[in-house]
């Protein structure tokens, strides 16, 4: 654990690390790292939108040889594809995975709960939404999977927040991700993204936690 916080907090470090030392491998470990945090779900806790911010922000530097559109379309089609996938994990093995044995020590009971309570709420739109929440949207698909979302419906809703996703998280790093002030504090800066992307989730609990209370 100590080491995921450590990657998160400094992931434009590392991410410079892995294309210094991969070259144009760094495409496909970037492509894997989304497709893994948004298609399996005992993943959660991988970092998307600070991913996506730091390797824009670098692809905007000239030295570390990204190409931004390259990265634009490996991101979309990962997030997409990782969708797809958790969506017929979920309708393959239900929720009842999340209650066996083996699944119920991988997945998070409580993020699960909160993620189909999300889901029911806001239906289909939620996979859209739920693009920009850490771990509500690692569990939106695999729970609309489970309850036997309409598939039009779900890949519908699935590229266009996998679209509005990618295309604010990469915009915002090639062209804020350089600012002197973003490079001096980049660790306070990928806490923020965190913080702000946790909002819904917070609004959310604290109005179920006034329902009960009432």
């Amino acid at each position: 654990m100590p080491q995921l916080i450590d990657f998160i907090l400094h992931i434009d470090e590392h991410l410079i690390t892995i294309i210094n030392s991969f070259g144009n491998w760094t495409y496909l470990i970037l492509f894997v790292m989304i497709f893994i945090e948004t298609g399996i779900v005992i993943f959660p806790f991988l970092p998307g939108d600070s991913l996506l911010f730091a390797a824009c922000a670098l692809a905007a530097n000239g030295a570390y040889h990204l190409n931004i559109w390259l990265l634009f379309a490996i991101f979309l089609a990962a997030a997409v594809l990782g969708d797809t996938v958790n969506y017929e994990i979920g309708r393959h093995l239900g929720l009842a995975a999340s209650n066996s044995s083996r699944f119920g020590r991988l997945i998070n009971q409580e993020k699960l709960g909160q993620a189909e309570a999300f889901f029911n709420k806001h239906g289909g739109k939620t996979i859209a939404i739920a693009r920009f929440i850490p771990l509500i949207r690692t569990f939106a698909p695999f729970v609309s999977g489970g309850s036997r979302m309409n598939y039009r419906k779900f890949i519908h809703y699935n590229l266009l927040g996998g679209f509005l996703w990618v295309t604010m998280c990469c915009v915002a790093g090639f062209f804020f991700g350089n600012q002197p002030f973003v490079k001096a504090h980049f660790s306070l800066v990928v806490i923020g993204i965190i913080a702000i992307s946790l909002v819904p989730v917070l609004i959310t609990a604290l109005r179920n936690y006034r329902t009960v209370a009432r």
